[in-house]
């Protein structure tokens, strides 16, 4: 989830081969609803992770997590 726009993230998407889309928060609403901004003016969001199941409701969060090493970690728990 990005608070860029779709044009942004599909540029960033394209420059790292991603082979999916990524989601865009312009709004910032379920940032601030997950407590990655803290409100809709906030600039930047904070690096959270939440791991939703398929019956929609949250795994896990964590409320601090690294970019770099959080995708590995959680598939390692999954």
């Amino acid at each position: 989830m990005s608070f860029d726009s779709v044009q942004e993230n599909k540029a960033f998407a394209e420059k790292f081969d991603f082979n999916y889309p990524l989601l865009c928060d312009t709004t910032r609403a379920m940032g601030v609803a997950y407590g990655a901004a803290d409100s809709p003016s906030d600039g930047y969001a904070k690096r959270i992770g939440v791991v939703i199941g398929a019956d929609g409701k949250i795994v896990e969060y964590s409320p601090k997590v690294s970019a770099q090493s959080y995708p590995a970690e959680v598939l390692s728990r999954l």
